[in-house]
Formats: structure tokens, sequence, C-alpha cells
């Protein structure tokens, strides 16, 4: 499935604000120092993701840009699911989890090698080079 770029932009703010209201109802979840050792992993993988994306400049290619975003996604899924290895108790999520580590840096490594082979990207509104007759009237 092919994801139209302009709906990159409300995608990303969905995602921010989703990642503030988390955030906000997380602030009042800690009854003992240091209990929620887990969920601060958690949300800082999530605002770690976001800053990440937030970051990615357009290519023009949606290709190249699907393949940038997702990275940061699977990199944030993957340390969620090391948290997750780390505090979680039950067996089938602890499974889970294992999976997810091994699928998604899989991925991530094809992202990245398929991300090498590309060409360099040309900007998508690329500043016109200023004509002879611009630059005389300067």
């Amino acid at each position: 499935m092919k994801l139209p770029t302009n709906l990159l932009i409300p995608l990303l703010a969905c995602s921010v604000v989703a990642s503030a209201i988390v955030q906000a109802q997380s602030k009042g979840h800690g009854s003992q120092p240091g209990a929620d050792t887990d969920w601060s992993q958690l949300i800082a993988s999530m605002e770690k993701m976001h800053v990440s994306v937030a970051a990615i400049q357009r290519s023009g290619n949606d290709d190249v840009d699907f393949v940038r975003l997702m990275l940061p996604h699977h990199r944030a899924a993957v340390d969620m699911a090391k948290a997750q290895l780390m505090y979680g108790k039950d067996p089938e999520m602890r499974k889970l989890a294992q999976e997810i580590v091994t699928a998604q840096q899989s991925e991530i490594n094809l992202m990245r090698h398929w991300l090498k082979e590309q060409p360099a990207q040309v900007e998508i509104n690329p500043t016109p080079a200023p004509t002879p007759a611009q630059t005389s009237s300067l």
C-alpha cells in the first residue's frame, strides 16, 4: 500500500497529539518512586520516535519517504519490546516481544540497505536557480 505523502503531516500531527495525551495521563500513575521505570522506558521510546519522525524532511520520493518514516517507528518497536522483555511477566507477551525484536530488527536492516542503494534524492520543491536577467537586476 502506498501512503500518499500529503497524508504524512496529518499522520505525524496525530502521532504527536497521541503522545502528549499518553504522557499527560502517565503523570498521575506513579504510585511508588522507581516503580514506573518500565512505563518511562515505553514513553521514552515513543517520544524518541516522534522527535525522529518530525525531523525527517520530505524527499519527494514516496518510497524513500515511507522507509525513512518507518525506520524510527521500527526502532521504537524494538525499544518497547526490549522493555517488555526486561519488565514483563506474561510468557505470551514476552514471546511476542522477542518476535518483535527479531522481525523488526530484520526489517530495519533491510530498509537501511535499501536506502543505501537509492540514488541521491532531489528536493521536492527545489529553489529555482536565478536566471541571468534576475541576477543582473540585483
